[in-house]
């Protein structure tokens, strides 16, 4: 009898009921949530499932994301790790960059650049957007941040949770990695939500029912020269952009060339997949309710969902301005676009411009600045890499 019950007692210890704080509880709810919203909603789930299920983990068994060597705190009693938890060697790719750039590889191998090519100054309004990340770079001063985490907060702005991910672990902002890219990719995946009030507070119904002409056929040879070109230019300006827009260009000369179907396939397919679920989920597991639940974590989100509205209102401002300026040609509602959340932003514009015209067709004419914010986005954390980078 006494042996039955010390296995019972035994195993009753080794549950996580005893080691769950309010926290933890309430990050299992945040978790529960996302998943609700991913698979019952469909707010893209291909990154909201692996983030909350990766969420949902850490906060039962949060030795899954300790380090070998280093001393954490279970049950009240300081201890010292012996293993590294699988997650964590995940999120180790995820700071030294390689995940990030993985995933612009294969998102330039299934992105068409031929509106951006067709429509040269999509590129204004895809720079416009980038509006949000240097307001809320100087606004994450003000709320405390250092430079360098102000930086890396910013980059939320631009609706690319793996440039977030990439900038924050080059300015060594590792300790605020989880939040960022829970933020970005969170904003990512309510961009159908956070973005329509928007753009309809800044156009009027007249111009929202703007039919834009046909864009011009792009040649083959323009579509190879492309990616090749932007390469050269923005890497010889800022060569910190190089993993990034390096890998995305790759990644589209892949699909472009014709001549490589089978990496063409392997990179926008089977590796992008699985770089999706091991970084969502590492991602996600960085969340714990002892690194996620303070102040400074409150402050990212509020700081992120500032940046990400003001670079939808800086596209759409300047697609105002554009409209004006060629009497009437460009709907206003396709700089909303050029945050770089890639094609879910372009189908947003698409999908507001229907509603007040069902035969007005915007989604080929978003993906210009759609496309050109992917690249402004990689952009703007060269120029932070550039500064606080020695």
């Amino acid at each position: 009898m006494d042996y039955v019950l010390e296995t019972l007692g035994n195993l009753w210890n080794q549950t996580a009921f005893l080691s769950l704080s309010w926290g933890n509880l309430l990050m299992i709810g945040v978790a529960l949530l996302f998943l609700y919203l991913a698979i019952a909603r469909g707010f893209e789930p291909l990154l909201l499932v692996p983030i909350a299920f990766g969420m949902l983990l850490v906060n039962m068994y949060p030795e899954i994301m300790w380090k070998a060597g280093e001393t954490y705190m279970k049950n009240g009693v300081e201890v010292v790790c012996e293993e590294t938890g699988l997650l964590r060697f995940f999120f180790q790719l995820d700071e030294w960059a390689i995940f990030p750039s993985l995933i612009f590889l294969g998102v330039g191998a299934q992105t068409d650049f031929g509106p951006l090519i067709a429509n040269p100054i999509s590129f204004l309004m895809g720079a416009a957007a980038q509006l949000g990340i240097f307001l809320a770079y100087f606004l994450a001063i003000l709320f405390g941040f250092n430079t360098k985490a102000a930086a890396a907060i910013s980059i939320i702005g631009g609706a690319d949770g793996p440039t977030s991910i990439f900038l924050a672990g080059k300015l060594g902002q590792s300790g605020l990695m989880g939040p960022i890219a829970v933020a970005a990719y969170s904003y990512m995946s309510l961009v159908p939500i956070i973005q329509p009030p928007f753009m309809k507070l800044f156009t009027t119904k007249k111009e929202r029912t703007i039919k834009m002409t046909q864009l011009r056929p792009v040649t083959k040879l323009e579509k190879i020269l492309f990616p090749i070109i932007i390469t050269i230019v923005v890497v010889l300006i800022l060569p910190s952009t190089a993993p990034l827009v390096g890998m995305l260009m790759l990644g589209n000369l892949f699909r472009e060339s014709g001549v490589v179907r089978q990496l063409t396939e392997t990179a926008s397919n089977a590796m992008m997949y699985i770089v999706v679920i091991l970084l969502g989920t590492s991602v996600g597991a960085s969340t714990s309710a002892e690194a996620f639940l303070n102040w400074d974590t409150l402050k990212i989100v509020f700081l992120g969902l500032v940046a990400f509205a003001f670079g939808t209102v800086g596209g759409v401002l300047l697609g105002k301005l554009l409209s004006k300026i060629t009497g009437g040609k460009i709907n206003p509602l396709i700089g909303s676009a050029g945050v770089s959340a890639v094609p879910m932003a372009a189908r947003v514009s698409q999908k507001v411009g229907a509603k007040y015209d069902p035969t007005n067709f915007l989604l080929m004419h978003a993906m210009g600045p759609n496309v050109a914010g992917v690249i402004g986005t990689a952009v703007a954390a060269g120029v932070f890499m550039a500064m606080y980078m020695k």
